[in-house]
């Protein structure tokens, strides 16, 4: 019973933790099909809850980030998946550079 209570806490914690995609498009005056394109791209993620399409909460502010890029510069679907990719490349390469500083300094300071 313990288990069983245990996952209705986590399913409600869960449907707390989502967005209506209707209600998110309305309140930031976007097309429903927009933000499916961007799924199909991969950018974000959406799920069904109660039979209701929903973004979760840890994907709001990419989501929003990546409207300010459609509105703002006009990039489409395809363009931000491409600065998408090169955004998570400068963060891979910023991480190997520090990580290099990091065993020259330990070197350094022999």
């Amino acid at each position: 019973m313990n288990n069983y209570h245990n996952h209705l806490k986590n399913n409600l914690m869960e449907q707390e933790d989502m967005i209506m995609l209707n209600a998110f498009c309305a309140s930031h005056e976007v097309e429903i099909s927009f933000v499916r394109s961007l799924e199909e791209y991969g950018l974000i993620e959406t799920v069904f809850v109660n039979e209701m399409l929903c973004v979760p909460g840890n994907e709001l502010s990419k989501l929003e980030q990546i409207i300010r890029l459609h509105r703002e510069l006009n990039i489409n679907p395809e363009g931000i998946d491409a600065i998408n990719i090169l955004l998570k490349r400068i963060e891979y390469l910023q991480k190997e550079v520090t990580d290099l500083r990091n065993k020259l300094n330990f070197y350094e300071d022999d």
